[in-house]
């Protein structure tokens, strides 16, 4: 009798609670607090959520590099990847994040954003446990949320250089270009479009960053190549001679850990995630993102197959990236057949960029010059296909700007860190490798043929 007695309570205390919560839901006050409470905390989560994603990145840069160096400069690439994501998160916080975001206060407006901010005055973030009406802005997000999503694309673009200089620059005057790099150039031309600076004023339209990020990292990588010049024994009487990588199951780990962190790259770049319209946006982003990785997979595996003879999975490898890349500029408006073709559009361009850099001898040792370069001028031009917004000669401006600026402002940096400190280690050290030389440390077994 007693249990029928409660099972009976438990019925009416369940309809209760619902008939309750009904009520509340309808509750005019219900309606006007909770969606503006809900955008705050839902926007932050996406950033959250992508700005952990693309740091993860940085683990799919670390494994892709490792892999495709000779065994006796892994360990170097290896500290070179965790020591540059640190500077970036150093630099970014002190002088680059200032840059990006001057929020009105330019030296030049909509040029040189202010310079002159002492760094404990940027990314200031929300006190602990901040009230609601105390929040900046509870339309939009956390400043803590933001900042962090910001940073991890900072260090994204200088992974991208680390590749294409391997196994012959010296450490520190590496990590001294990756200071200048992320704190101040590519802080400074991202401002120009996502800053609100002048190219934003001219309708530049770069969703997520081909341009902004990847191509600022191409060109910087560029100019580091030319300084630099190729490694010993690679171009000798007219031939490009070939040196594996040590462990391509690892590279192969890498792109896969990058092709997931672009999930957050791109998703995480609609900037909301309040409303039914914005997390259907950022499923169509993440659906079209996969489709140009896969379309640059399969047109670079077939490409090398037409045009080496032999399918290669390197180029596969960076078709995928490169696919990536492409989407880049814009992953919201194309269908998923668009998306796919705009991604195999980047695969093919990897196939036949790669011998045109050999026969230039500009020595890129993961192919990041075509990957990250290339296909981001290609991503961003693409926009116009399928964004009715967009206009070609606005998107051929903003490319040639931030390409001007970035490899001017690159060269000119690796010229002067080689003329007062060196970048190239000496012919002696290349050759016993820099995991020795410049750590002391022995090589990893090598899984490659070539040593």
């Amino acid at each position: 009798m007693t249990s029928e007695r409660n099972l009976k309570m438990t019925k009416t205390s369940k309809v209760l609670l619902f008939s309750s919560l009904g009520v509340l839901l309808a509750s005019p006050t219900y309606a006007q607090t909770v969606p503006e409470h809900s955008v705050f905390v839902f926007n932050s989560l996406l950033f959250l959520i992508g700005g952990f994603l693309v740091m993860f990145m940085a683990c799919g840069f670390c494994m892709l590099e490792a892999g495709l160096v000779r065994s006796k400069n892994t360990t170097m690439q290896l500290t070179k990847n965790i020591s540059l994501f640190s500077l970036a998160a150093i630099g970014y916080y002190i002088i680059g994040y200032n840059l990006m975001y001057p929020l009105g206060n330019w030296s030049i407006e909509g040029y040189l954003s202010g310079f002159l901010v002492p760094f404990w005055d940027t990314a200031v973030l929300e006190s602990v446990g901040i009230a609601a009406d105390a929040a900046d802005d509870l339309s939009y997000a956390s400043t803590g949320s933001d900042y962090f999503f910001q940073l991890m694309f900072c260090a994204a673009t200088a992974s991208i250089v680390s590749g294409t200089v391997a196994e012959r620059i010296k450490l520190w005057p590496f990590l001294l270009f990756t200071l200048l790099l992320t704190a101040i150039i590519y802080p400074l031309s991202a401002s120009w479009t996502w800053g609100g600076g002048f190219l934003s004023e001219a309708g530049f339209s770069d969703f997520a960053g081909s341009t902004i990020v990847h191509s600022c990292g191409g060109w910087a990588a560029l100019a580091g190549a030319l300084v630099l010049g190729p490694r010993l024994g690679r171009y000798v009487d007219g031939k490009t001679i070939p040196m594996m990588g040590s462990n391509l199951p690892l590279a192969t780990l890498g792109t896969f850990i990058l092709w997931l962190g672009w999930f957050g790259f791109n998703g995480g770049s609609q900037l909301a995630m309040g409303s039914v319209g914005d997390i259907a946006d950022v499923s169509r982003i993440f659906a079209n993102t996969n489709a140009a990785a896969a379309g640059g997979v399969l047109a670079a595996l077939v490409g090398s197959q037409l045009y080496y003879g032999k399918a290669d999975l390197t180029m596969a490898l960076n078709g995928a990236l490169a696919g990536l890349v492409s989407i880049t500029a814009e992953p919201l408006m194309p269908s998923l057949g668009a998306a796919t073709l705009i991604g195999a559009v980047g695969g093919l361009i990897v196939v036949f960029s790669v011998p045109l850099l050999d026969r230039l001898k500009i020595d890129d040792v993961v192919g990041a010059i075509p990957v990250h370069l290339i296909a981001g001028i290609w991503g961003t031009l693409a926009v116009c296909l399928t964004n009715g917004d967009a206009n070609i000669i606005t998107q051929i401006f903003g490319i040639a700007v931030i390409g001007i600026f970035s490899f001017l402002a690159s060269y000119l940096v690796w010229l002067l860190i080689d003329a007062f400190v060196g970048l190239r280690c000496s012919e002696e050290d290349e050759l016993k490798g820099l995991d020795l030389a410049e750590l002391g440390m022995e090589s990893y077994p090598d899984f490659s043929t070539s040593k």
